[in-house]
């Protein structure tokens, strides 16, 4: 594998004025806005790593581009209005608003994230409610520039419960030509009267080709093989094929499958280098990735059980069906929920869910 040691990935949000594989989502925000009844609030949601955050600036920019047509508009304003409905949310980069809403300079934007604890200087792990009100502050006064007024929140699910019922009495009372634009990996930890109140806005997992192409543009450092493999195992998002390659992760899935290729026996001598290598990873990261991939693997499995006989790989199926797999893939979840939670011995754990699926191939 080629040497990804050099830290690689996609464009700060702020800063990337494309976005591939999203034309759904950016078509059904180009509609709303065409049809001027723009709703004020819209929900941005999917995986992570897909480019929610991305577009979340691309309407930003989109927006503050364009300024209203009423009475309230200055005349200076209404005159640079565009005369046909926009098909796309492009902003060139060279753009005066590209670039203010980039170093976050225009006055009619807003975004807000997790701040930094002054005290140890780490990155707060929820975004609080101080933060949240200057959204009201924000919007309680006049478009600068006499046009929209826009705020992302980067990710709304990081709110902590004072900061989102702040939130809440914003979305109650919406100011005129406000635009609220959350970003939000799991809508599901979002208060239902927030959800309520959005337009729902789908970024969709990427295809495994498109994947292969950004992972060429934004890590050419990686060959096309491994891209290729990354993509695969990136489930749809660019973001995660990212952290595999950086974190070893590609390389660690290739050294299990290597170690499972030979079921229904293994090599236990292989299986104690792995635990090793995982015990010595004083970051824990390698871990982690190695517990997911594991995870990936036996879904894999449990879905192969359920094709049709003359389709299966009979090395990897077990006779008595599926409720062996679905037996080791609870035990091995429970067992590296609990690393996490009580520090336990990561090689005994890796060793055990080994054995757990050896078990599982000979039953």
């Amino acid at each position: 594998m080629t040497d990804n040691s050099e830290e690689s990935g996609p464009p700060d949000p702020r800063e990337n004025e494309e976005l591939r594989g999203q034309r759904e989502a950016e078509t059904h925000f180009l509609d709303a806005y065409n049809s001027k009844k723009l709703p004020h609030a819209w929900l941005l949601s999917g995986p992570k790593g897909v480019g929610k955050a991305t577009l979340a600036h691309r309407i930003a920019r989109f927006i503050l581009s364009r300024p209203v047509a009423d009475a309230d508009s200055p005349g200076l304003f209404r005159d640079a209005l565009q005369t046909v409905d926009p098909s796309s949310l492009f902003t060139n980069q060279n753009s005066p608003v590209f670039r203010r809403v980039a170093t976050g300079a225009h006055a009619d934007f807003l975004f807000i994230e997790r701040t930094v604890d002054e005290k140890n200087g780490k990155l707060r792990k929820e975004i609080r409610v101080n933060e949240v009100r200057r959204i009201g502050s924000f919007l309680s006064m006049s478009p600068a520039e006499g046009g929209w007024r826009v705020v992302i929140i980067d990710s709304a699910d990081e709110m902590n419960v004072n900061a989102a019922n702040a939130f809440l009495k914003v979305l109650e009372e919406p100011p005129k030509r406000a635009l609220l634009l959350l970003v939000s990996h799991n809508p599901g930890r979002l208060l239902p009267t927030i959800l309520s109140r959005c337009r729902r806005l789908t970024l969709r997992s990427l295809p495994p080709v498109t994947i292969s192409q950004l992972l060429q543009d934004y890590a050419p450092e990686i060959d096309a093989d491994d891209a290729a493999d990354l993509a695969e195992l990136a489930d749809g998002s660019v973001g995660r094929a990212l952290r595999l390659a950086q974190e070893g992760g590609l390389d660690l899935y290739r050294d299990i499958n290597q170690l499972l290729s030979n079921l229904p026996h293994l090599d236990i001598p292989g299986v104690h280098k792995l635990g090793d290598k995982l015990a010595r990873d004083k970051s824990g990261e390698a871990f982690v990735q190695t517990a997911d991939l594991l995870d990936r693997w036996l879904v894999d499995r449990i879905k192969a059980n359920t094709l049709d006989t003359g389709k299966r790989n009979r090395s990897l199926m077990s006779p008595t069906g599926l409720d062996p797999w679905i037996e080791v893939w609870e035990k091995t979840n429970h067992l590296f929920q609990q690393a996490n939670g009580l520090h336990l011995d990561r090689k005994q754990i890796i060793l055990n869910t080994f054995l757990s699926i050896e078990a599982a191939a000979q039953s």
